[in-house]
């Protein structure tokens, strides 16, 4: 009797360690794969620092299929094509087929660039720092903008739902003109679908509005908040601010010399109008298990599920899914598997709990979030210079995770259990 098949969609942060955690958890009951567009795992997070050249791409980037040879997990970088739920079956882009017991869905977003006219690095004005590759290209263009320096516009438009990276690369960049001795000749504006600086989806988390506001004081960085971006031209961004109750409060035209702004993400091709899988923007339902209602044999983790938003706000605001809340989802798949696969109903559910580290290049602003989304039982905030620090140490351990090949490993976990944080619920 052939053993079940579990297959993960996307090698990214959430896929990457969940293949190994699935592995760790099934041992030989089951066979574990690994689908990507890539055979790369980039460390998303560091991109940021990638487009001022404080990272080069290589630095941050780790060669997967050796790895997964070694923990006996399979591997194709060929992507996927289409999924078709009914069957169990994963079409391929290299027209094979891959058929499955069980499906983990960790692809992370598809870039909606294409929704607001001139947006996005291919075919628009602005640059990204949504993949690493598009980061490189930043920095590209940002040698190009200081030999003639001008206005900077850095933000995140209608519909996203990652804010921390706008504020951190708003930030970076500051630090960087400052260490060129150029800011002077440098206007900053930053401009968030947001309802008040420091919402980041969340609706704040401790005192994120009154840091994140004095940051941006300090820095010399005008702000405008409940944005909606309606077309950006080569030099120019068109902006409305809108008011309670949806009316255009005000108008603005903001040129630049160089802009970086998050886009509104939703769900890849391969998955999206799949009834009973996916919400109209194609990210994936899921229960309290990760699970999708519809179709029990399929999970999901990470940016690519769907969670509604924390309230109304003027302009639509998505939830971010931070690393931790992220790697809280892996683990609990993981053991409902292994439920699973010994004949019992999962239990397992994830905290979704936030803990970020947002670094500003000579700083930065540290929170907690127990759970992430509000009502919370811990809520806190704080910043220093030693988040910048704590920033580059996660960095080094999480890619030495990655090649090694590891999940969570006992220290790791003892930490965490330390500090009161919890990847599951007890």
């Amino acid at each position: 009797m052939s053993k079940p098949k579990i297959v993960v969609l996307g090698a990214g942060l959430g896929g990457t360690i969940a293949a190994y955690e699935i592995k760790a958890a099934v041992g030989e009951r089951a066979d574990v794969m690994m689908v990507s567009a890539s055979d790369t795992y980039s460390f998303i997070p560091s991109n940021p620092w990638v487009a001022v050249r404080w990272r080069a791409p290589e630095a941050i980037q780790v060669f997967l299929p050796p790895i997964f040879a070694k923990k006996q997990i399979g591997f194709t970088a060929a992507g996927a094509k289409r999924l078709h739920a009914a069957e169990k079956r994963l079409e391929l882009n290299d027209g094979i087929s891959v058929d499955y017991d069980y499906l983990v869905i960790a692809t992370g977003p598809d870039l909606a660039f294409d929704e607001i006219e001139g947006l996005g690095p291919h075919a628009g004005h602005t640059v990204s720092i949504c993949q690493t590759a598009h980061a490189s290209a930043a920095a590209d263009a940002f040698d190009r903008f200081v030999e003639n320096p001008g206005p900077i516009v850095v933000g995140a438009v209608q519909g996203a739902s990652c804010y921390g990276p706008a504020y951190e690369f708003a930030m970076i960049l500051d630090t960087e003109l400052r260490r060129r001795k150029i800011r002077d000749k440098v206007p900053m504006t930053f401009v968030t679908a947001e309802p008040y600086i420091g919402h980041l989806g969340l609706d704040g988390v401790g005192d994120t509005k009154s840091l994140l506001e004095s940051e941006l004081r300090n820095r010399h960085i005008k702000w405008i908040t409940n944005a909606r971006v309606t077309k950006v031209e080569q030099g120019m961004m068109h902006v409305e601010e809108i008011a309670e109750g949806g009316a255009v409060a005000r108008t603005h035209d903001l040129p630049f010399g160089y802009s970086m702004m998050l886009p509104a993400f939703r769900g890849v091709p391969a998955v999206n109008n799949i009834e009973g899988l996916t919400n109209p923007r194609g990210f994936i339902l899921v229960d309290k298990h990760q699970r999708n209602p519809a179709f029990p044999e399929i999970f999901g983790l990470g940016v690519c599920i769907a969670i509604p938003p924390t309230g109304p706000t003027p302009v639509p605001v998505g939830v971010p899914k931070t690393g931790f809340m992220i790697e809280s989802m892996v683990t609990a798949i993981a053991a409902n598997l292994d439920a699973i696969l010994d004949g019992k109903a999962p239990t397992a559910e994830a905290t979704w709990n936030a803990v970020c580290l947002a670094d500003f290049g000579d700083g930065g602003v540290a929170f907690v979030a127990q759970p992430q989304i509000p009502p919370r039982n811990v809520n806190w905030s704080a910043r220093g210079k030693w988040v910048h620090l704590a920033k580059i140490a996660f960095e080094k351990y999480f890619l030495r995770k990655v090649r090694k090949g590891g999940g969570e490993p006992l220290y790791e976990r003892f930490a965490l259990h330390i500090m009161g944080i919890r990847k599951l619920r007890t």
